[in-house]
């Protein structure tokens, strides 16, 4: 941690941030990441409220960003102002030496910094590694001209701003941990160098490519290279099955044909991703069951014949099929989950989801009154209810004909999940 005195090293400073009345703070996963960190440590939860406020109302002015600490001052509604830190542990030479060979070893990370990204495997990959890029709870201490011991609201106000400058440039967390984008960068094109020109102990240097003048005379015999395949801008049509031989029993012929043409779509799809010049260092998607499937051929709107079948095949009936569509079209995979479950967080997760509901609606706006079942909090005498997601989201829902139904995708607001929807009796 910094002692005062201390050289601080490489410095970005970043302009005041405009108000943000109605945006998320963060949106990358590691933003929010952020953010978690900060509610899980400050301990007063009305100055964590009254920093969001400062935040949105743009009160925060520019925000230095050294290794170890942000600063930057705050305003008060009365206009007074405090200079306020953050401060983060950095990581020890040691960590940066691990960090960096781990990242050197993988193209993926580096392409992915390089494109201000910083996928979940990174991440991963350091943790194994030992070393914890994102803070955690207790990590991330404040210090305040206001006196405040724990997180105020002008640390609270920092926090979130610099929740949008990591969206933006995960380099930030990085030089917050202790290296500057440019010296990173250079550390890892010279530990690339150098992997690429030793060879590992006990065996021979490869020797590399031919000489300018062997290519040059072999040109006329060397066959060219094969030019990749070409681009399918669209899936091909399913060819007409009916006439001809009967069908066996079973075998309905207009449902095979929409089978033959999801099939030709889905290929499509994968050779436009195989013929990217840039694939995400992302594990794929699970494969999905024959009932979440069931739904996804659904949404294609089949025609009434085949969704029957669907349902049928499916167990969900008519009715059920196409609220599942419904919740599909939303929000996917998540989105069915979030109708067909019922599941009772964890303390801490059912602590966080309180307190942010506590936290959703500003002073002197007015509340609505909810009861909690399990991952579900309904407005008392209301057609409205939010559901929690396993992700941390709240899905809105709202009732028809005395059955809940999805009324708008996932948010990370719960009282913007519920703009819209009838919150009075």
């Amino acid at each position: 941690m910094n002692t005062p005195g201390e050289t601080y090293g490489p410095e970005r400073t970043f302009a005041a941030l405009p108000a943000a009345r109605s945006e998320a703070f963060a949106r990358s996963w590691w933003g929010q990441a952020w953010l978690k960190a900060l509610e899980d440590t400050a301990l007063d939860g009305a100055q964590l409220k009254l920093g969001r406020q400062h935040a949105r109302a743009g009160a925060v002015g520019a925000v230095s960003v050294r290794p170890g600490r942000i600063t930057a001052v705050v305003q008060d509604r009365d206009h007074t102002r405090h200079r306020s830190d953050v401060l983060l542990e950095r990581l020890t030479p040691a960590d940066w030496d691990r960090f960096l060979d781990m990242v050197a070893d993988r193209a993926g990370h580096i392409a992915a910094l390089l494109d201000r990204d910083m996928p979940p495997v990174l991440v991963e990959d350091a943790s194994a590694a030992g070393i914890e890029l994102l803070p955690g709870i207790g990590d991330l201490e404040s210090e305040c001209s206001c006196g405040a011991w724990d997180h105020c609201a002008h640390s609270a106000a920092l926090c979130y701003q610099v929740a949008r400058l990591l969206d933006q440039d995960p380099f930030v967390l990085l030089l917050l941990r202790g290296r500057g984008e440019r010296e990173l960068l250079e550390e890892l094109q010279a530990r690339s160098a150098s992997r690429a020109e030793t060879p590992a102990a006990g065996e021979a240097r490869p020797v590399m490519g031919v000489s300018a003048a062997e290519a040059y005379a072999a040109r006329d015999i060397l066959p060219p290279l094969p030019a990749p395949p070409p681009a399918v801008e669209t899936p091909g049509r399913a060819p007409v099955l009916g006439g001809g031989t009967p069908p066996a029993p079973g075998v309905e012929v207009a449902a095979l044909e929409f089978l033959i043409a999801d099939a030709a779509a889905r290929a499509q799809r994968l050779l436009a991703e195989a013929l990217a010049t840039w694939h995400p260092d992302s594990p794929p998607a699970p494969a999905l069951s024959p009932a979440q499937d069931a739904v996804r051929l659904a949404a294609a709107a089949p025609g009434e014949q085949i969704s029957a079948r669907l349902a049928a095949g499916s167990g969900r009936g008519a009715r059920g099929l196409a609220l599942a569509v419904r919740a599909w079209r939303l929000g996917g995979t998540a989105g069915l989950a979030v109708l067909e479950e019922e599941w009772s967080p964890e303390p801490e997760a059912l602590a966080r989801a309180t307190d942010r509901l506590a936290a959703a609606w500003e002073d002197g706006e007015a509340r609505p009154r909810l009861r909690a079942t399990r991952n579900r909090w309904t407005v008392v005498g209301a057609g409205a209810q939010l559901r929690y997601g396993r992700d941390g989201r709240w899905w809105p829902y709202r009732k028809e004909d005395g059955q809940w139904v999805p009324a708008g995708p996932a948010t990370d607001d719960p009282a913007g999940a519920l703009a819209g929807l009838p919150t009075e009796g």
